[in-house]
């Protein structure tokens, strides 16, 4: 419900203004074209209340319902039968009442599509039959210069107003998408690339270094113990390291340095141009930071990282055996004791 009525709101709020443009731009031509008939006074009332009064009205009632949209909806069919209702008290002048009853159609397709366009026909029909049984219905086919003049704002203005509105609105939905799009390659916990996102980028790297003869350096990073820590401690605590370790990453690595998620403890980091034994360095200095880490609840805990790391070799067919051979480091770290930097040709580089 709550999404419902933010979605309401929202939509209220972009029609506002282009109503209060449109019924003042109607409300000119609708004047222009009622002085020469003899009409009531109260009809001149309504005209004025319909076109400076009603698009405040209109946005109270709808801010104020309970579904913001559906009330919107019901103002829009309503702006159809104001509209309706002018055309055939205009004694349906040719100009006038084109130029009104096509703007309202073109605002109920810009804003509920075919199916808003249809109920706001039926709408315009019921409001020249309210207007036939009060005045009768006639026909004036004689268009004045004055209702040229008049009708030109409402031809020019108002559907600026509308291709205004309705550009706002691509540009708020190409901004969700692009959101949408970083969220499904993101992984919620960490804000590191997910695993799909993080090996996609990987097939690309490693055919940017296949065609370019570039060097780069993968490193498997898994954090010793962790499934202990969790149930020692519990899945926030865990949460917790997890987190850090994303922090740390970002801190230690290089703005084109891509790191992601790579499961449940193991990260993943892509080391575009950099040789294996400065990798190396790099994730040595992390690893020993890392160890540093302290939780303010639970002083005795105490965390470290296996690293394994394999640099591209043009033997590489494919990125898998790219991959393959940082894990097999990756591995040997830990085999090997835990809490240490290994290069893929299974000699350790840098130990605690």
């Amino acid at each position: 419900m709550e999404n419902r009525q933010g979605k309401g709101l929202s939509f209220a709020r972009r029609i506002y203004r282009p109503r209060i443009i449109g019924t003042a731009m109607c409300c000119i031509s609708v004047i222009a074209a009622l002085y020469p008939l003899a009409k009531p006074g109260w009809v001149w009332a309504l005209l004025l209340v319909n076109g400076f009064v009603w698009p405040h009205l209109a946005y109270q009632l709808a801010t104020r319902s309970k579904f913001p949209y559906d009330a919107e909806q019901r103002n829009l069919v309503w702006d159809a039968l104001f509209s309706g209702f002018w055309a055939a008290t205009l004694q349906f002048t040719p100009l006038t009442t084109v130029t009104l009853l096509s703007m309202v159609a073109m605002n109920n397709v810009a804003a509920g599509g075919k199916r808003l366009l249809v109920r706001g026909a039926v709408a315009q029909v019921v409001g020249v039959g309210v207007a036939g049984l009060l005045f009768g219905m006639q026909f004036n086919p004689s268009v004045s210069l004055v209702q040229v003049y008049a009708c030109l704002p409402m031809l020019t203005l108002y559907p600026m107003a509308i291709g205004m509105v309705c550009y706002q609105l691509a540009i708020k939905l190409s901004e969700h998408k692009r959101a949408l799009s970083a969220l499904s390659r993101i992984d919620s916990l960490t804000g590191l690339l997910n695993h799909g996102s993080w090996k996609d980028l990987l097939q690309l790297k490693f055919h940017k270094c296949q065609q370019q003869q570039s060097h780069a350096t993968i490193a498997l990073i898994d954090i010793d113990h962790f499934k202990q820590i969790n149930d020692s401690h519990g899945h926030i605590v865990g949460d917790a390291v997890l987190r850090q370790l994303s922090l740390e990453l970002r801190r230690s690595l290089r703005e084109n340095d891509l790191a992601g998620r790579y499961g449940g403890d193991e990260f993943c980091v892509i080391l575009p141009q950099m040789p294996l034994d400065e990798a190396a360095q790099v994730m040595e200095r992390m690893r020993e930071t890392f160890s540093n880490y302290r939780n303010p609840q639970i002083p005795e805990l105490r965390v470290s990282l296996s690293i394994g790391l394999a640099s591209f070799q043009p033997s590489f067919t494919e990125a898998a055996m790219w991959l393959n051979a940082a894990d097999r480091a990756l591995y040997a770290a830990k085999d090997t004791g835990r809490n240490r930097v290994t290069v893929s040709d299974d000699r350790v580089a840098h130990s605690a």
